[in-house]
């Protein structure tokens, strides 16, 4: 086996799922660029992509796909060294692994890197498991996560946004009084855990804190105290029982006023107003501090575009790039996504993002911290256990047991750094 098949036996899931997959190939004397990404959401908006382009480049066809499993597919392609020359995927521990399998070609030469808002630039630094220099992704689109509002029922009722940890949890006393339930959850799908997890722990722990704890200088019992006691206090302005409702009841009750606010992310837009066309909702970042300048919104890099180190024809990937990051381009796709474009500019963003529209603006945002969980981990489901655990010690066992599964699914990668 080869280095690169074995740098990627780690990665690979186990899958005999394949596609075949040219890079650089000649097709009518046209050089072929192949791109694969795995938003398939967004592949009617890709699609449009694909056509525009190749209606505008004589010299370079480029294909783009992305298959069901896409991730999985993904795998067992750069296994079988069958490489497409572009791949679109999320600044998460997927990247993270195919990043230090050496996949990825340096692309610091490329002149879009400058355009880049360092924030999100420097995401990508942290999802190094072992740092490198050069730049080996360009982000494209972010997301986030606070807390969605129903806005007619706030400005009904002289609610005030909140701005610090005490201002909301007064407010969420505020709305209980009234007789409306303040919160809903959908834990009944533990990965719906996430999100008030993270929109509080980028607040309350530095953003290099797996890093931190790898490289054995602290703990995770020590930095993700204050989020495991602030995750409890929440369940007290829930809905009765929240691990009886899954993600898409906790939608469809949001859409019908049956609670005031929605800890979540932004993609969880489209689908409340799938049953509420005329619901007003706009969103805030979730206070997680005393101090309100110590607060960080939840975003990270949803979609970005990195070029394999197996790509036959740089120039024609970097005029992709080149075409991808055209600021028509890229207010398209961000319209079509509701996403937040990577990419400085003027550009237009969804009026569901008001609340957080100053946080953006600053750059007073900080990475999703499950982007650096391994999968393996599960810590959805460690979260979830954790809530419904109500003996004394549950947060001393919770903490602890994140500890010790932290170097149980790092081992490899805390060797490695020991070595460094």
């Amino acid at each position: 086996m080869n280095f690169k098949a074995a740098a990627l036996a780690f990665v690979l899931a186990g899958t005999s799922l394949f596609t075949a997959c040219g890079s650089g190939e000649k097709d009518s004397g046209k050089t072929v660029v192949k791109l694969f990404h795995y938003k398939q959401e967004a592949s009617e908006v890709f699609s449009e992509i694909e056509d525009r382009f190749n209606e505008t480049h004589d010299d370079i066809e480029l294909k783009i796909e992305s298959p069901n499993e896409t991730i999985t597919v993904l795998k067992t392609r750069l296994v079988r060294e069958d490489y497409p020359d572009i791949v679109g995927i999320g600044g998460d521990i997927d990247y993270s692994n195919f990043l230090d399998a050496d996949l990825f070609m340096d692309i610091s030469d490329f002149e879009g890197v400058s355009d880049i808002k360092p924030e999100y630039m420097e995401m990508e630094e942290e999802l190094e498991l072992i740092p490198k220099e050069g730049t080996y992704a360009l982000p494209y689109m972010a997301n986030c996560a606070g807390v969605l509002y129903n806005r007619d029922m706030f400005e009904e009722n002289g609610w005030e946004i909140p701005e610090t940890w005490s201002e909301f949890i007064s407010l969420c006393e505020e709305i209980k009084a009234e007789g409306v339930t303040p919160l809903y959850f959908g834990f009944k799908d533990s990965w719906t855990c996430l999100s008030p997890w993270n929109s509080l722990v980028v607040s309350l722990a530095p953003s290099d804190t797996c890093s931190q704890v790898s490289s054995g200088n602290t703990t995770f019992s020590e930095e993700y105290a204050e989020t495991a006691e602030k995750m409890k206090e929440l369940l007290d302005y829930c809905e009765p029982n929240p691990y009886a409702y899954s993600y898409n009841d906790v939608c469809i009750a949001f859409a019908r006023g049956e609670a005031a606010m929605y800890p979540i992310g932004s993609y969880a837009v489209p689908q409340i107003l799938s049953v509420n066309p005329d619901m007003n909702i706009d969103s805030f970042t979730l206070p997680a501090c005393e101090n309100e300048e110590d607060n960080f919104l939840t975003s990270g890099v949803d979609l970005q575009f990195s070029v394999m180190k197996e790509c036959k024809n740089k120039e024609a990937a970097y005029e992709v790039l080149r075409f991808l990051y055209d600021d028509e381009i890229v207010q398209l796709y961000a319209d079509s996504q509701n996403a937040i474009p990577c990419k400085e500019g003027e550009f237009i963003l969804p009026d569901m993002l008001d609340g957080m529209l100053s946080y953006i603006e600053e750059g007073r945002v900080a990475d999703f911290h499950d982007h650096h969980y391994p999968s393996e981990m599960s810590v959805w489901g460690m979260v979830q256990t954790y809530l419904m655990d109500e003996s004394e010690n549950a947060s001393e066992t919770f903490l602890n047991k994140f500890d010790s599964d932290w170097v149980r699914y790092n081992r490899g990668l805390i060797e490695k750094i020991k070595k460094i």
